[in-house]
C-alpha cells in the first residue's frame, strides 16, 4: 500500500513516515506542500494520502500549499492531522477559531463514536494536542463528528459521503495511545474502499525526485584503498585529567580537551585531549555567507591548514568531512571507546543556512572549526587507564612509537599544577546583555502571541552575556570544571578563539555500529539549600506540566530527525523525561534512540538533525523565522555543538549550552530557554540567569581568586535580583 504523504515544513512529519512505514510495510512518499502542483500529482499512483500537521492557518496558501487541491480532488481516502484536519474543515465550510486555551504538547482524555478510524480503541483515550486553533463545533451537515474532548472540543471528523477523515490530536507523538491502531483502521478503511472499485492496494509506484521533503540522499561513497593506519598503546596509569592536560597541551595554539568532568556511569566514561602538533593534523576553519546581491544561495569559504601551508576551497564542510573521514578509515573493534582520532570541533548555530534554514545573521566567528586529531590521549575514568593513540600514513611506525615514548616520559615526570592566581590589579567585572530584560521581556511576549497564532508551538528564545574581561581561557575553564563539572564538557582552543563549555546535554551520539542516541534538555530549576528543600524542586520538576510540555514537544521533534536518517521501526524512548541532577541545577532530560539506514553517515545524521532542537523549538523552520526577527544577532558557536567526528564513522556532540566564548576582545556567554504557551516571562527571564550563574562564578575566581557578588555587574537588569541566592547591582 503507497501512501503520500504532504508536509507543511512541519517537525513531526518523519514521525508519521516511520509509523505509516510500520502499518503498510511500505515506505510513504513524502512531498513539502509547494513542491508539485496537483496536476503533476495526478500522474503519480497511490493509495491514500495523509496531509502534515504544521504552522499557520489552512486558509493561508503559503502555510497549506496544495493540500486544498489535494482535499477537494482526491480520488483516495485522505486523513488529515492537526493542520491538516483544519483544512478539511475550512474547505467544507466549517470555521476554524482559536481554542479555548492553547494546547501544545499536552495531554487529553479523547473520546469518541467507535466507527471506522476508531474501530478497536477504548472511550476515552489519551492523545498529545499540539495546536492553538481548532475547527467550530457548528460543522456544516456534510461533516460529521467523531471524536470530542470531555468539553466537547472537536478532536475528529469525517465526511459523510467522500472518503475524508481529520483528526486534531497527533497519533504519531511518543505519548498518544492507540495510534498505530488508528493508521491500521486507516488502512484497512483504504483497502475496503479499493475493493469497492474493484481496485487493488499499489504494488509499482512513481519514484523520482520529490527533493528535501524525501528520505535524505546519503553522503556515503564507496570505500577508497586505504592509506592511513591507526597505532594504539596502552598504559596502566591514571594521571590527573587536569595536570595532564594543561602539563602537554596547555601551551598549545591549538589544543582539545573533551573533558567528561563529571563522571557518569554509562554517560561519561572516557576523556580525550591533544593538539595540532602531529605530522597529519589539519586545522578546518569553515565560513558560510549569503551570496552578493541578496540570492538565498550561499558562498562556502574552507580553510585548510597543514603545518605551515594553507589551501582553500569551495566547498560544505559536511561533504568535506565526510569525504576525508573516508579517506582516513580505519577500524578500532580493539578499543572500549568510539573516538579512534578524527575531527575535534564545533559547528557553529548559523550552519543551519546548509541545513533547511536561511542565514539572515552572520557570526563573526568561523561557522565551525576542526581539529584533524591525528594524535591524541583518550583516558578510561571507569577502568583507570590510558590509551595513546597515533594516526599513521601507511610505513610512518617509527613516528608513532616515537611519540608513544615522548608521552610516556612526560607522564611519568608531571609536574604538579599551579594555584590559579588572578591579576594584581582586580576591578569589577561589567557584564552586558545583549538585549536588556526589558527587551528580552517583549520578546517573550512575541513568541506568545506567535505561540497563540499557530505559528509555532515552542520558540528557544537566548540572548547574550558580554563582557570586555578577557581572562586566560584555558584557568576560566579549569574552574568552570570544578565549579559545575558535567558530562560533556570541552575546552577547545583554536589560535585567539577559545571555547569553555559545562554542557550536561548530549545532542547526538552515533556508535561505529550506526547507533544513534540523543538526549534532549528541557525543564531546570534550582538544587535545593537543603536535602529536603533539593528533594521538593526534583518532584516539583518532575511533576511540572510546562516542563514536561516543553520537553515532550522536543522529543518528538528529535523523533522526527532521527525518523529521517534511521531505519523504520528502530527509533524508540528508552528514557522519557526523566530528572538529571547537577551541581547547581535539577534538569529534565529524555534519551531517544535510533539505528542508521545503511546508506546513511554521521555527518547525514548530524546535517538532517542541526541546529539540536533543543536550541530552536517546534515547528524548526518556522520557529527558525520567528528567532531570526527576534533575535537580531547571529548566536555563532551557542547553541551549536561541540565533539567529535570519529574516523571508524563515530561520532558524538553536545548542545553548546553553559558555555563560555572567550578572544582577544570580549568574552560571551549564551543563555536563554523554551517559551511555550505556559511560560511566564519573569520566570523565564529569571531562569535565563540561572543558566549564567556557574559561568560568572568561573569568570570571578578567574579574575579575582573568588566569588564576590560586589565584584561584578549586569548592566541590563530592571530589578536587583539575580537569583534566589545572590543579588547583583543593575547599571543602566
Amino acid at each position: 500500500m503507497k501512501t503520500l504523504i504532504i508536509d507543511n515544513y512541519d517537525s513531526y512529519t518523519f514521525n508519521l513516515y516511520q509509523l505509516i512505514a510500520e502499518v503498510n510495510a511500505e515506505y510513504p512518499t513524502v512531498i513539502y506542500n509547494n513542491q508539485f502542483t496537483w496536476d503533476e500529482l495526478q500522474h503519480w499512483e497511490f493509495d491514500n494520502i495523509v496531509i502534515s500537521p504544521g504552522p499557520g492557518r489552512p486558509e493561508n496558501l503559503k502555510d497549506f500549499g496544495i493540500c486544498s487541491q489535494a482535499i477537494q480532488n482526491t480520488q483516495v481516502p485522505l486523513l488529515g492531522v492537526c493542520l491538516g484536519h483544519q483544512g478539511l474543515g475550512n474547505e467544507y465550510g466549517g470555521k476554524v477559531i482559536h481554542a479555548p486555551e492553547v494546547q501544545h504538547g499536552r495531554i487529553s482524555e479523547v473520546y469518541h463514536s467507535g466507527t471506522d478510524l476508531f474501530a478497536g480503541i477504548p472511550s476515552p483515550f489519551s492523545v498529545v494536542r499540539y495546536h492553538s486553533l481548532l475547527v467550530a463545533n457548528d460543522l456544516p451537515d456534510c461533516l460529521e463528528k467523531v471524536a470530542w474532548t470531555e468539553d466537547n472540543l472537536v478532536m475528529g471528523m469525517r465526511h459523510r459521503s467522500l472518503p475524508l477523515w481529520g483528526v486534531q490530536f497527533h497519533p504519531e507523538s511518543i505519548c498518544t495511545q492507540y495510534g498505530q491502531t488508528l493508521f491500521e483502521n486507516f488502512r484497512e478503511i483504504t483497502l475496503k474502499f479499493a475493493q469497492e472499485r474493484g481496485n487493488s492496494p499499489r504494488k509499482h509506484y512513481w519514484v523520482g525526485d520529490s527533493g528535501d521533503a524525501s528520505i535524505p540522499a546519503s553522503s556515503c561513497s564507496q570505500k577508497q584503498q586505504q592509506e592511513f593506519q591507526l597505532c594504539t598503546h596502552k598504559l596502566n596509569l591514571y594521571p590527573d585529567s587536569e595536570q595532564m592536560f594543561v602539563h602537554l597541551f596547555g601551551e598549545s595554539p591549538n589544543t582539545f580537551w573533551l573533558d567528561s568532568s563529571l563522571v557518569e556511569s554509562g554517560l561519561s566514561r572516557f576523556s580525550f585531549m591533544g593538539d595540532s602538533s602531529g605530522e597529519n593534523s589539519l586545522l578546518i576553519r569553515y565560513q558560510t555567507r549569503s551570496a552578493v546581491g541578496g540570492s538565498a544561495s550561499l558562498t562556502q569559504e574552507l580553510t585548510i591548514t597543514q603545518s605551515d601551508t594553507i589551501s582553500c576551497k569551495t566547498k560544505g564542510i559536511f561533504e568535506y568531512l565526510q569525504d576525508e573521514i573516508e579517506r582516513r578509515h580505519c577500524p578500532s573493534d580493539h578499543l572500549p571507546f568510539d573516538f579512534n582520532c578524527g575531527f575535534v570541533g564545533y559547528f557553529g548555530y548559523e550552519l543551519k543556512a546548509e541545513c533547511g534554514s536561511k542565514l539572515n545573521h552572520a557570526s563573526s566567528l568561523p561557522d565551525a572549526m576542526f581539529l584533524l586529531a591525528d594524535r591524541m590521549i583518550a583516558v578510561d575514568h571507569q577502568e583507570q587507564t590510558l590509551y595513546l593513540l597515533c594516526l599513521i600514513q601507511q610505513g610512518q611506525y617509527e613516528l608513532a612509537e616515537a611519540w608513544f615514548e615522548w608521552i610516556k616520559h612526560q607522564i611519568d615526570h608531571l609536574l604538579p599544577l599551579s594555584p590559579i592566581v588572578p591579576p594584581e590589579v582586580q576591578t569589577p567585572v561589567i557584564f552586558r546583555l545583549s538585549r536588556s530584560e526589558k527587551t528580552y521581556l517583549e520578546n517573550i511576549q512575541m513568541c506568545l502571541q506567535e505561540i497563540h497564532e499557530g505559528e509555532s508551538y515552542q520558540v528557544c528564545l537566548t540572548n547574550k552575556i558580554h563582557t570586555d574581561t578577557t581572562p586566560d581561557p584555558l584557568v576560566f575553564y579549569r574552574s568552570l570544571r570544578r565549579i559545575n563539572p558535567a558530562p560533556y564538557s570541552a575546552f577547545l582552543r583554536f589560535g585567539d578563539v577559545a571555547i569553555a563549555c559545562s554542557s550536561p546535554e548530549r545532542f547526538l551520539h552515533i556508535d561505529c555500529q550506526g547507533w544513534v542516541e540523543t538526549k534532549p534538555i528541557k525543564g531546570t530549576l534550582p538544587r535545593g539549600k537543603t536535602p529536603n528543600e533539593d528533594f521538593i524542586l526534583r518532584e516539583k520538576l518532575q511533576n511540572s506540566e510546562k516542563d514536561r510540555a516543553e520537553n515532550l514537544m522536543i522529543v518528538d521533534l528529535l523523533r522526527n530527525d532521527l525518523g529521517r536518517v534511521c531505519a523504520v521501526g528502530t527509533v524508540h524512548v528508552p528514557k522519557l523525561m526523566d530528572v538529571e541532577t547537577y551541581a547547581t541545577v535539577h534538569q529534565l532530560v529524555t534519551t531517544i534512540r535510533g539505528h542508521l539506514r545503511a546508506d546513511m553517515s554521521a555527518t547525514d545524521c548530524i546535517r538532517n538533525a542541526f541546529p539540536g532542537g533543543s536550541m530552536t523549538g517546534a515547528p524548526k523552520l518556522r520557529t527558525l523565522e520567528i528567532i531570526d526577527r527576534l533575535e537580531q544577532e547571529a548566536r555563532g558557536v551557542y547553541s551549536g555543538a561541540i565533539g567529535f567526528l570519529g574516523l571508524n564513522g563515530s561520532a558524538d556532540l553536545n548542545i553548546v549550552i553553559r558555555t563560555a566564548v572567550l578572544t582577544p576582545e570580549q568574552t560571551s556567554i549564551g543563555i536563554g530557554g523554551g517559551i511555550v504557551a505556559l511560560s511566564d516571562p519573569e520566570m523565564e527571564f529569571q531562569e535565563t540567569l540561572l543558566k549564567a550563574k556557574a559561568l560568572i562564578h568561573a569568570m570571578m575566581i578567574a579574575t579575582h581568586g573568588a566569588f564576590d557578588s560586589n565584584q561584578y555587574y549586569i548592566q541590563g537588569l530592571e530589578t536587583e535580583a539575580f537569583d534566589s541566592y545572590k543579588k547583583v547591582r543593575a547599571v543602566y
